[in-house]
């Protein structure tokens, strides 16, 4: 039962690094722009897409191709604020059809150039670490320490960067750190891009443990949702408890019955939060 017990938490807590990276770049977005960002899921398809080319046609080392791609896709994510969300800041509507509008576009593309079969990319590592009577599998806990790395850098900046405090100024309240020299014209961009890059890591980073297809992004982005409105929308720190929950939640379903439970139950929960408090657990 122990044993149980301490697979369940490391396969949620595995599951909710990723999850959080996610959930934080669709918050991030959303803080600043107040843009609800339905092709967040294709960037994180764009980004496995990267390493399939990179690592698996290129023959590019797997934690390069993981930077590279989750850097283009960052960059692709600040065109896009640029070219064509930045004329519908303040129009929420707008700016949500342009996001599905750009979620087609990207799987159309993908498809065009794929094709619709499943691709996979070699396992960087392979086998299993054993912890006490626990089979943990190395690529799982390569992906779940790399997630919780990022995640360190992502926090580091945000407090101690002169541009992460801007943009958490940002989201308080954009007319008064416009007030105090914030410019929000360059705010946008870099949050877009840093929100777009986070996706890309996940997307990037769980290229070679599931399979790679142009419909790939639909089943993160309803997870990254599912966390946003858990935690509140637009609230960073709670992008981060909602993963947890979430995670902890499916893994717990997932292990004791099946993963089609585990999702109801993901669901119920989220129900049950906003009855209690619409705003989620840490949104105001």
């Amino acid at each position: 039962m122990f044993e149980l017990a301490i697979k369940i938490v490391i396969n949620g807590l595995t599951s909710s690094l990723v999850y959080i990276l996610m959930a934080l770049g669709f918050t991030l977005i959303f803080g600043i722009m107040r843009v609800v960002n339905f092709a967040h899921g294709e960037l994180y398809m764009v980004a496995a897409f990267l390493v399939y080319v990179l690592a698996g046609s290129l023959g590019w080392n797997y934690y390069l191709a993981v930077l590279v791609a989750a850097v283009a896709v960052g960059l692709f994510g600040a065109v896009l604020e640029r070219v064509l969300f930045r004329p519908f800041i303040g129009r929420e509507l707008n700016g949500m059809i342009m996001a599905l509008a750009i979620s087609i576009t990207l799987q159309a593309t993908a498809f065009i150039l794929f094709g619709t079969d499943e691709h996979s990319v070699e396992r960087p590592v392979s086998g299993v670490i054993q912890l006490g009577m626990v089979m943990v599998p190395r690529d799982r806990l390569a992906v779940g320490l790399i997630a919780l790395f990022i995640l360190g850098v992502f926090y580091l900046f945000m407090r101690y960067t002169k541009v992460g405090l801007a943009m958490r100024a940002v989201v308080q309240d954009e007319e008064i750190a416009s007030i105090h020299g914030v410019r929000p014209k360059i705010i946008h961009p870099l949050a877009f891009g840093l929100g777009a890059m986070l996706a890309g890591f996940a997307g990037a980073l769980m290229a070679p443990i599931y399979t790679i297809y142009p419909y790939m992004g639909a089943q993160p982005m309803l997870k990254a949702f599912i966390v946003v409105i858990l935690g509140g929308l637009g609230s960073i720190p709670g992008a981060v408890l909602g993963g947890v929950v979430l995670g902890l939640t499916e893994s717990v379903f997932a292990t004791l019955i099946n993963t089609t439970v585990a999702t109801m139950v993901s669901f119920g929960i989220v129900v049950v939060i906003l009855l209690v408090k619409p705003t989620g657990l840490l949104g105001r």
